[in-house]
């Protein structure tokens, strides 16, 4: 079919106005996301020589989905004009489509606020040097991101005309099968929140697991998986499922560290051995890194086989484990000078031979 002149002409004449309006709809979506970018901009710069955390957390998780939101809206009015010019029913998709971005876009914003709130609470107890639980903050954060998801999900669902009581009826049959089909993932989810929720270990802490060979920092607590860095520096990931039947020890967690030695002097020195241990005894409770009010010991022990022994036995008040070797380096020296002191020496191995008469030589 061959169209008139005058069928062209009315034609190419609607065709350029909707093409004029479209381009002038495109250029002021332009335009107005252009200066609201500038505004935002300037909104960071003068909110970050603030004080309050929270005005800068809402201007950068509003930036990139206002951007979103306003090309959204140009795009959906641009094709409602070609929609009207061309009475073509693809473009009635529009509106669906329309109300599903502005779906995603809120939910967006709420997702990278809820993200940048959890970094903040994180930075504001870091910087103030605070004692807080980095492993709640950080759980808090993942579980408002995972029920912002779910959400925006149903929404969307039910935006595109999906009833969501179908979709639910359908996950409590289907539930069933996907249990079975991934129990694992399910069993380590759930190791997850106990974790979360009986706190056995944060992120920081040192922990170790006499039941398997699991030892060193913990690095981060997943959904599924717990990554560890061992002192060798090897990442390790642990199935959170494991902490549910092993025992966690949790070293970070000690208010002090041990000092346990056994000293050894001769037998020859035994006379000396009280004098000895009064006067360790009398040292450790003067210095100054010895935690006096725990347990503190310091007795003669045992008749060995080639020595007489006595122990050490008390508390570091710091838990650093670096700091701690100093310590217990400067108690045994100033021990090993007490022992020189009062005359005495260190017992090491030695045998004894006596011999009969007839076996000794004479000169």
């Amino acid at each position: 079919m061959q169209l008139s002149h005058a069928e062209w002409t009315s034609w190419l004449a609607i065709f350029d106005e909707w093409v004029a309006q479209v381009f002038v709809i495109v250029l002021v979506t332009l335009l107005v996301n252009f200066v609201a970018k500038r505004i935002m901009a300037r909104m960071a710069v003068r909110f970050a020589l603030t004080a309050n955390p929270w005005d800068d957390a809402i201007v950068d998780a509003l930036q990139k989905p206002l951007s979103f939101l306003i090309w959204l809206i140009g795009l959906t009015i641009s094709v409602y004009v070609i929609k009207e010019a061309t009475q073509q029913s693809i473009f009635a998709a529009a509106a669906p489509l329309r109300d599903l971005g502005i779906v995603f876009a809120l939910s967006w914003f709420l997702y990278r606020l809820a993200y940048n709130v959890e970094l903040n609470v994180i930075n504001i107890h870091e910087q103030e040097d605070r004692n807080y639980d980095k492993t709640t903050a950080v759980a808090l954060g993942k579980l408002v991101r995972l029920s912002l998801m779910i959400t925006t999900t149903l929404v969307a669902l039910q935006t595109l005309g999906i009833s969501i009581s179908g979709v639910l009826a359908f996950g409590g049959v289907g539930g069933i099968a996907i249990g079975f089909a991934a129990r694992d993932l399910l069993a380590n989810f759930f190791g997850a929140l106990m974790v979360y929720w009986d706190r056995p270990f944060n992120v920081g802490d040192w922990i170790r697991s006499p039941d398997r060979e699991i030892e060193g920092t913990v690095e981060d607590i997943g959904w599924r998986l717990t990554r560890i860095r061992t002192f060798d520096q090897r990442p390790l990931y642990v199935p959170n499922s494991i902490f549910t039947g092993i025992v966690v020890e949790n070293p970070s967690r000690m208010a002090n560290r041990r000092i346990n030695e056994t000293i050894a002097i001769r037998y020859a020195d035994i006379n000396k051995m009280a004098a000895i241990v009064e006067k360790v005894k009398a040292m450790l409770t003067a210095h100054p890194d010895i935690d006096t009010s725990k347990t503190l010991m310091v007795n003669f022990d045992t008749f060995n086989k080639s020595s007489v022994d006595f122990f050490i036995y008390t508390f570091t008040k710091t838990t650093q484990w670096v700091e701690f070797h100093h310590i217990k380096q400067d108690v045994l020296l100033k021990i090993s000078d007490i022992v020189e002191q009062h005359g005495a020496q260190m017992a090491f191995p030695t045998t004894t031979l006596d011999l009969p008469p007839e076996f000794k030589k004479v000169d």
